[in-house]
């Protein structure tokens, strides 16, 4: 389907009235579904094939910190392009669509002047989709895309359906074996888990060639050296322990940006980061000043290397996904505070991850009583309703030291700090706000696709 036809069944936005600033750059914006933050060749899997992916960082910054807002689709996304948390849109729960009234990032650079876009994925409801200009569900319509633009700075989103679950083989090249694979800790180290990695792996690849093409196209269109181009994921890997969860798995995200000529090739950025600030960043390379409703704010100066540190904590939330959920984080370079408001339930998995080769091979280990603490931390019941994890010596935050009496002050410090964020971004309580599970907690077997009303 073409660009323009495309974009009235969408819903086309009103064309902009106002005046790009001079030389404001135009801006592409790569979003990966439910890729792991680690598992990129520049991020450091070697076992893993995505040159083109590899070669935003090196030309441009790889940021190494940065978390994201949710650890799950639609309420990612729209907190990227709100500027707000999810609860404060309303939109904290899985397929919960942007409300009328609420702007989003190509509204504003519209009205500064800028031609803006989006493909593939959106998932954030028609009131997100009728404030672009323009919708393709093909990359091949990049160039239709450059051509309506003109000589206009542009806004493109491009909404990947890679690596999301499920995987068909047959529709992919294969480029990856068992071999290739890195197996997480929580993970179960055998042939099933090893081939559903590297399907993911596959799809991973499919995607970095879909960014290479339309790189490709950007720059035999001559665009290339004034864009700001960003890669992201957002949430985690779809495997047990990742995505949903609330650990760096779960809510940490590849971050790669690349600007010639303002953002330095090759350099690393490794103060903490939220993609809750990326529109007001985007607004600022612009020139453009940010919406007085977002909460985000810019890390430009961090990318052009004018400063070193950007936020002292980064927080996030897990509400309803198949199950429903009330936990929040705060997070800082080193610690991790997590809270879990219904204890007495085992976590709820999304679907997509427990109905997975990799889940049935956990589920057999379990039913024979065989899974090393960090494969069973997904089943334990009751759960923690605070954990605090040392990143620095935990990186995959197995080993829970909020009832250590040395790390006490660090559990009251941080607690104090999430109270903060829950009273001035109006967070709502955990007893409000609740919506019924359609997915079994201790199987994993999704038994309904209703999604019941909430209450």
């Amino acid at each position: 389907m073409g660009g323009a036809a495309a974009a009235g069944t969408l819903g086309r936005a009103s064309a902009g009235s106002g005046t790009a600033p001079e030389h404001a750059p135009t801006v592409l914006v790569f979003v990966a579904d439910d890729a792991g933050w680690k598992d990129f060749g520049c991020y450091g899997n070697r076992g893993i094939k995505t040159p083109n992916i590899d070669q935003l960082a090196d030309e441009g910054m790889l940021c190494e910190k940065t978390f994201l807002t949710a650890p799950q689709c639609s309420p990612s996304r729209i907190s990227v392009l709100t500027g707000k948390y999810p609860h404060q849109t309303g939109t904290e729960d899985l397929h919960m669509p942007i409300p009328p009234g609420e702007e989003i990032l190509p509204t504003w650079l519209r009205q500064g002047g800028y031609y803006t876009g989006h493909m593939r994925k959106t998932h954030y409801g028609p009131e997100g989709e009728k404030q672009f200009d323009w919708y393709s569900k093909e990359v091949g319509d990049f160039q239709e895309f450059l051509a309506e633009a003109g000589d206009r700075p542009f806004f493109l989103w491009v909404g990947f359906h890679d690596p999301h679950r499920g995987y068909d083989r047959e529709s992919i090249n294969r480029r990856h074996d068992a071999s290739d694979v890195s197996v997480p800790r929580q993970l179960i180290d055998d042939q099933a888990t090893r081939e559903d990695l590297s399907d993911y792996y596959d799809e991973i690849s499919r995607m970095d060639d879909e960014i290479g093409e339309m790189m490709r196209i950007l720059e035999a269109a001559g665009r290339g050296n004034n864009t700001l181009t960003v890669f992201f994921s957002d949430n985690g890997m779809p495997f047990p322990g990742a995505k949903g969860t609330l650990y760096d798995s779960g809510v940490g995200t590849p971050l790669l940006c690349r600007w010639p000529g303002r953002i330095s090739p090759g350099s690393r950025c490794s103060s903490l980061l939220s993609i809750v600030d990326l529109s007001a960043t985007i607004l600022d390379a612009a020139g453009l000043p940010a919406a007085d409703s977002t909460e985000g704010r810019s890390m430009l100066p961090v990318l052009l290397g004018r400063e070193q540190e950007n936020r002292k904590y980064v927080f996030g939330e897990r509400n309803w996904h198949n199950c429903d959920e009330h936990m929040r984080y705060v997070r800082t370079p080193r610690f991790k505070l997590i809270r879990n408001a219904y204890t007495e339930l085992p976590f709820g998995n999304p679907a997509d991850v427990s109905m997975s080769p990799s889940w049935y091979s956990l589920m057999e280990q379990k039913n024979m009583d065989r899974l090393t603490p960090e494969q069973a931390r997904i089943f334990q019941v009751p759960r923690p309703a605070v954990e605090l994890y040392d990143i620095r010596e935990d990186p995959g935050e197995f080993n829970n030291l909020a009832g250590e009496r040395e790390y006490a002050d660090t559990v009251r410090e941080l607690g104090e700090v999430l109270d903060q964020w829950i009273k001035e971004t109006g967070d709502f309580p955990p007893h409000e706000r609740r919506r019924a599970d359609n997915t079994c907690r201790v199987t994993g077997v999704k038994f309904t696709w209703e999604n019941k009303a909430m209450h």
